[in-house]
């Protein structure tokens, strides 16, 4: 089954066995506003710059995009964090390929708003062997041009499902990343950006197989 069909499935099942329809109602019109408000086409895409970062790993070290290109090219994936299902469909998707972004000579890493507490609890429940970055109020998602604000009322709801972001964030702006991947080439320049303001719907992890193959017959030596 393809990722695609998990969250298919997932969300079927939110929206006719667990949510109330007043929820999803004011779930489908956020997402259909932040889609009409064109944020997604405005964020960095191919042929731009990627802003170069030093964040956290859940542990407290610091790591650097700038490390990580000498080593490879990076694919980067913004995630919102441990209370969405669609995100951790999406980590463990990654994970499944992690071997083979590994052996096509790139890095992987996560970056997310969370508390290191919930990154690590991330990384344990969905059994990754990359690191989740903590993004500590967005700043990086907002360099990326992907940063956004939650109206009340989506805030309200989330509280209501047990996702109070200011207790998951450690942070009051009730602010979260589209989910987004991204392949940097080691120049640091992007190579590939899938951006969703639609949070249910994410690109395959092998769409980037071919993006790595290209880097690495372009790479010297």
């Amino acid at each position: 089954m393809s990722l695609q069909e998990k969250l298919d499935a997932l969300k079927t099942k939110f929206e006719t066995e667990m949510a109330p329809p007043d929820v999803v109602a004011v779930m489908h019109r956020v997402t259909e506003e932040l889609i009409a408000s064109g944020q997604a086409e405005r964020a960095l895409k191919a042929g731009d710059r990627a802003p170069a970062f030093t964040l956290p790993d859940p542990d407290g070290r610091p790591v650097s995009s700038q490390d990580l290109l000498a080593n490879g090219p990076l694919v980067l994936t913004f995630y919102r964090g441990v209370w969405c299902p669609f995100c951790n469909l999406d980590l463990q998707a990654l994970e499944e390929v992690r071997p083979e972004i590994e052996a096509r000579g790139a890095s992987l890493v996560a970056v997310s708003q969370q508390t290191a507490a919930n990154s690590r609890k991330s990384q344990r429940n969905n059994q990754l062997g990359f690191p989740i970055l903590g993004d500590k109020g967005g700043e990086l998602a907002a360099t990326f041009g992907l940063r956004w604000r939650l109206p009340e009322d989506l805030q309200a709801i989330q509280k209501q499902l047990g996702a109070d972001l200011v207790a998951f964030n450690g942070d009051d702006s009730w602010t979260l990343p589209m989910p987004a991947r991204y392949v940097v080439g080691q120049d640091g320049v992007i190579a590939y950006a899938e951006i969703n303001p639609d949070y249910t719907r994410r690109p395959e992890p092998s769409d980037v197989f071919p993006v790595l193959d290209r880097l690495k017959r372009s790479s010297p030596g």
